[in-house]
């Protein structure tokens, strides 16, 4: 516990006990009773002998770490610590006052003043120990939920860095491999290529910081690949974009639409003997950003075999926007596949 907290305690320990001994005044006054030298020696004695017996109480209980279990858990033990505490009090209360001749009474008064004591002090320690307990376990309970969102914000984080681990290398492997093509070929569109690599590798760098990105920013990102993409495939790969230019400021998670795009021209125009055509839309559907990438080709069971991108693109999504977000790939006709990302809006904005 820290020094303010340790200070509410025995702040709260003086004020409880001390308004038992206010009551008891306060009872003999509403009587008319006179109060007796005898009877303040004995609310002192009362009240200290509380302090001291419930003190010893909560170092029980902070060392047995009682307060950490479950109230299924906590009910036995709690309710033999009162049991004690409330016998141990009568006993140090008797015994003082039996030493000090505070009261008059006979040798076999002995165990009915101790159960009668020890009934009266359980009216106390009863409310004592509940408050205790709950105020510990309702605080405990905050902290360990507090302790559990780090946790879980740091997981996500960790899963979204390493998601981008296996996603930026795989990018760049497959733009070199376009560029290392133009070398021999055409020197000056080399050259160009490079420049537009340049371009992605530091949008690529950039998004490493930042969990989404502008659609518009990714949308760049994937025309400069293209173009690179075009050098190698010339005419066989054809590319059509139709874009809601409102729909460009909406975040998405950073490499995501690079590599569906990628793996469509992996997976589906790289097998085509005649080539195909990339279709990248983007526009509002109800609450949702709908992206949907079409790609000429088939859909088959290999199609992920050796790409990380498409099986963490779900849970890329879900982890920055929650579980409504999607995404699917299918064929929407024989010879077209589909991807389909949706990211709802409202949580996006």
């Amino acid at each position: 516990m820290t020094s303010n907290g340790s200070k509410y305690y025995w702040w709260c320990q003086i004020g409880g006990w001390g308004s038992l001994a206010l009551v008891l005044v306060l009872n003999s006054s509403t009587f008319e009773q006179k109060i007796t030298d005898k009877q303040i020696m004995i609310m002192v004695i009362t009240v200290l002998t509380g302090i001291l017996v419930t003190h010893v109480f909560r170092e029980v209980i902070k060392r047995a770490g009682w307060a950490f279990l479950t109230v299924e858990k906590a009910y036995p033990k709690f309710l033999m610590g009162m049991l004690i505490t409330c016998i141990a009090i009568a006993l140090i209360r008797i015994g003082v006052v039996d030493t000090l001749g505070l009261v008059d009474h006979k040798k076999s008064d002995f165990m009915p003043r101790l159960l009668t004591v020890a009934a009266d002090t359980g009216l106390m320690i009863i409310p004592w120990t509940l408050i205790y307990y709950f105020y510990h376990y309702v605080l405990i309970s905050g902290r360990q939920q507090v302790d559990t969102l780090k946790l879980e914000a740091l997981v996500k984080e960790l899963e979204l860095k390493t998601i981008k681990a296996h996603i930026n290398p795989h990018f760049i492997f497959n733009a070199l491999n376009s560029i290392r093509a133009l070398i021999d070929e055409n020197p000056t569109r080399a050259r160009t290529a490079i420049t537009e690599l340049s371009n992605i590798l530091r949008s690529s760098m950039q998004a490493e910081k930042l969990e989404t990105v502008t659609f518009e920013k990714e949308l760049n990102i994937v025309k400069d690949y293209l173009a690179l993409e075009h050098i190698r495939f010339e005419d066989r790969l054809q590319v059509e974009f139709d874009i809601d230019e409102d729909t460009l400021d909406q975040p998405i998670p950073p490499m995501m639409l690079q590599t569906l795009v990628e793996n469509a021209i992996k997976h589906g125009i790289s097998r085509q003997v005649d080539g195909g055509k990339v279709k990248i839309i983007s526009d509002f559907k109800e609450d949702y950003h709908e992206l949907v990438i079409l790609n000429t080709g088939v859909l088959n069971g290999n199609r992920d075999s050796d790409g990380f991108g498409l099986a963490s693109t779900k849970n890329r999504l879900q982890l920055l926007f929650g579980q409504r977000a999607n995404f699917d790939i299918r064929e929407v006709n024989d010879n077209t596949v589909q991807a389909r990302v949706l990211i709802p809006v409202a949580m996006t904005k």
